[in-house]
């Protein structure tokens, strides 16, 4: 979707810089690198939202969450940051390999069944979709900014359960949604 990855790695990117600034002296080379991180994502943003003038393409996807997962381990803020941060498309990824598998399709096999496209089949308009996915990111990531390490856990087990809820409840709403317009 236009706009989500440049917009989720630029919050990524803001929390990592806070995450590390709690151990590490002020504005070190890893907080900076966070910061310019985020300002390449948040100027790539600019152009990248809906309706987009560019887009990343698989290889900025790929290099963005590679930067991601560097900075978090450079940063001091640890896997437990990154997972929070990238918890909901981690787990889209994981939902949606699990349910072409149990329905015998290739993983690599395309379709309209990710997250946001179900956010987008019960309503939501593209812009909305996004910002709800930049909203819960902030919200599990500012988690982690104020969390120990248990707290980072705990919260990692509640992203889990909502992104469950969450799941199980647009496949039901889109479901009576296409009951209702059937009949």
């Amino acid at each position: 979707m236009d706009g989500l990855v440049s917009g989720i790695c630029a919050i990524g990117s803001v929390i990592i810089f806070a995450v590390s600034l709690q151990w590490d002296s002020a504005l070190s080379a890893t907080s900076v690198l966070a910061l310019i991180f985020a300002g390449a994502c948040a100027g790539f943003l600019v152009f990248n939202s809906h309706p987009a003038k560019i887009f990343l393409g698989e290889g900025g996807s790929t290099f963005c969450g590679l930067m991601l997962g560097i900075l978090a381990i450079i940063s001091g803020s640890k896997i437990a940051t990154a997972l929070l941060i990238m918890g909901i498309p981690i787990l889209d990824i994981i939902w949606v390999v699990a349910r072409r598998l149990i329905q015998g399709k290739s993983v690599a096999s395309a379709d309209l069944k990710h997250l946001h496209y179900r956010l987008m089949d019960v309503g939501l308009s593209h812009r909305q979709t996004v910002i709800f996915l930049y909203l819960i990111t902030t919200l599990f990531g500012a988690i982690s900014i104020f969390s120990t390490s248990l707290g980072k856990v705990i919260a990692l087990l509640v992203l889990l359960l909502v992104m469950v809820i969450l799941g199980f409840s647009l496949v039901y709403i889109y479901n009576n949604k296409k009951h209702v317009r059937s009949h």
